[in-house]
């Protein structure tokens, strides 16, 4: 959440660049390195492609954690996500509110303003304290969606995770935004007939949770495939590296790709995953120390989507034309 303060802060610091205008921090861009980029290019981008995941970290002193969080990811700046957006010819990106937070959507927020409506749209998360006015400084400032993250929560049963998609559409009814999942096919399947019935998008994280090596015929990926291409969800093809042991070019991600393609091209988005943090919990490691961002290379990432999708004209879908229909470029 955040404070009326930062709301009408936001809003007004929002509503004060015009669409597509140059935000402050787009000339000082190029003196900033681009972070994680060490392959080029394979493909051509087409113009108006899209980064749809990616989280921003700025400094806690500013935007502080939320105490209970499982891991402290590095900073990672707007600055940064856009020195990466040029690095990787995209002209548009989505900022998702990371776990880190809780429910402060404060950073989020600073870093749409700082890119400004002509390139960043935003994700967050709430809880059943959020206020419709929250949610009304939130559209503003260019949130679109709302995260529901059951992994991070635990919500592993099927019965509690249909509790927590019922609040969630009920808070956000009647708003042109959709609904983001973070889960396991396991939740996702028993709960198809409720995602097809909501009456907004659903949105479902890095392979609706498939695990890679099981292929397309793992049990519960029918049932996301089914919703892809009833056109009632959407899949990110993001994070190839946290449903896949076989880096760096994760060769078993491949089949699952081609199968959502099979089943619906116009319900696909492509994300990064940057800063690519790394939640693991890890022995020795507390809460508070600084986890090591995932040693992720951006432009080796960006290259597997023409490997997964070769037609160029399946991937301005993927990369343009959905993202805009979705997120409301």
């Amino acid at each position: 959440m955040l404070s009326r303060r930062q709301g009408l802060t936001f809003a007004a610091s929002f509503g004060a660049v015009g669409l597509g205008a140059a935000s402050s921090i787009a000339a000082a861009a190029p003196d900033v390195p681009a972070p994680a980029v060490k392959t080029p290019l394979s493909f051509a981008v087409p113009p108006g492609a899209c980064d749809c995941h990616v989280h921003v970290i700025p400094d806690p002193a500013q935007f502080p954690f939320w105490a209970g969080r499982v891991y402290t990811p590095p900073i990672a700046t707007a600055a940064e996500l856009l020195a990466l957006q040029h690095a990787l010819h995209l002209d548009r990106v989505v900022i998702v509110t990371p776990s880190v937070y809780g429910v402060d959507n404060a950073a989020t927020l600073d870093g749409l303003r700082q890119l400004g409506p002509g390139r960043a749209r935003g994700i967050a998360v709430i809880d059943d304290k959020t206020s419709a006015a929250e949610l009304d400084t939130m559209a503003q400032a260019g949130i679109r969606g709302i995260r529901i993250n059951l992994e991070q929560a635990g919500v592993v049963d099927p019965a509690a995770s249909a509790k927590r998609l019922d609040a969630a559409v009920q808070q956000i009814a009647g708003r042109p935004w959709h609904l983001q999942v973070y889960s396991r096919l396991s939740v996702i399947a028993p709960l198809k007939d409720q995602f097809a019935a909501l009456p907004f998008p659903v949105v479902f994280d890095h392979f609706a949770g498939a695990q890679a090596a099981l292929g397309p015929q793992q049990p519960g990926f029918a049932a996301v495939l089914e919703l892809v291409a009833s056109g009632k969800a959407y899949v990110k093809i993001s994070g190839a590296y946290r449903v896949s042991e076989r880096a760096p070019d994760y060769p078993d991600v491949a089949p699952l790709a081609r199968a959502l393609v099979a089943a619906n091209p116009d319900r696909l988005v492509w994300g990064s995953d940057w800063p690519h943090p790394d939640s693991a919990i890890v022995p020795g490691r507390r809460p508070t120390d600084i986890a090591p961002a995932q040693p992720i290379d951006d432009g080796r990432v960006l290259n597997l989507l023409a490997e997964w999708v070769p037609d160029a004209a399946i991937r301005t879908k993927i990369l343009v034309d959905n993202p805009k229909r979705l997120y409301g470029f």
